[in-house]
């Protein structure tokens, strides 16, 4: 039956292997608990069970958000049944999350990623030249690491990157000539090797990129050139919204940049804008300016 449900996430849902992957860790998780082994298990699921596992997961010191997340799962999954005609009342309709502390996005500052500085830290051979182009793609492009590892050799041009993100749901994202510059010389690199994978990004056997050795790759860059706590691809994602902002660019425009599909995600973006206005505005306006 999960095997069911995990198509129905990868054909109707369009969800990416990853989300698939976490959404049948979470079911498995809750199987666990309420001891469902078979459909007939999952029928007599109620509101307290849920609950009951809840508490287990605040007890076991599970954020609220990744509680919320679980919640998420099951209410997905326990819609799909009713939507199967394998269930006949769901569980989830009287079920409430917990309200998820708001969490500003983290940044490196752009004096950290100055371009001199990320070059240096690269050698010229193939795994230099791809390693910082990988760094590059995200602080530019401000893509996701599975659109990073899935972008196609086709989908490169001279002036856009054409990118599939969730849902299946494509995008384009401009790029700068320095940036094409530095996809070229890697490129020739690649076909110097003789790799041919239809993918940009390989490894140097030929064969495609993991998300493993991506995050090991971007901790160990952000651990070089800056002192935030959290080091992963979505921070230079986070970077990338947040040094448009700060230089000026739309909502609506980093909404379509970043792909999301409404602009609420994109809002939470804003509070790091402003702190740094608020900065600013605290250095030169006559009356905020601090008496020495």
């Amino acid at each position: 039956m999960l095997q069911e449900f995990e198509t129905y996430l990868r054909q109707e849902k369009r969800y990416s292997a990853h989300t698939c992957l976490a959404y049948l860790q979470d079911l498995q998780q809750f199987s666990d608990f309420a001891g469902c082994t078979a459909l007939s298990d999952w029928q007599e699921q109620n509101t307290a069970t849920v609950r009951g596992w809840m508490v287990s997961l605040l007890e076991s010191g599970l954020s609220k958000r990744s509680m919320n997340r679980k919640l998420a799962t099951l209410r997905t999954f326990f819609k799909w049944l009713r939507k199967e005609g394998r269930l006949s009342d769901n569980p989830m309709t009287r079920i409430q999350g917990p309200k998820s502390e708001k969490r500003l996005p983290v940044f490196v500052k752009e004096s950290e990623l100055d371009a001199q500085k990320v070059a240096a830290l690269f050698s010229s051979d193939f795994e230099g030249l791809r390693n910082q182009l990988i760094v590059e793609l995200f602080y530019q492009t401000g893509m996701r690491l599975s659109e990073l590892i899935d972008l196609k050799e086709a989908a490169v041009s001279a002036q856009h990157l054409k990118v599939l993100g969730k849902r299946n749901k494509e995008r384009l994202i401009p790029i700068a000539p320095e940036l094409v510059s530095k996809i070229n010389e890697y490129r020739a690199a690649k076909r110097s090797l003789g790799h041919d994978h239809p993918n940009l990004l390989v490894r140097s056997n030929g064969e495609a990129l993991y998300p493993q050795l991506v995050y090991r790759l971007i901790k160990e860059i952000l651990s070089t050139l800056s002192g935030v706590e959290k080091r992963s691809p979505h921070v230079l994602r986070h970077t990338f919204a947040t040094h448009m902002l700060n230089n000026g660019a739309g909502l609506e425009t980093l909404k379509d940049l970043l792909g999301h599909a409404n602009l609420s995600a994109t809002q939470v973006y804003t509070h790091n804008s402003f702190a740094q206005l608020r900065k600013a505005y605290g250095n030169a306006h006559p009356r905020a300016l601090k008496t020495p």
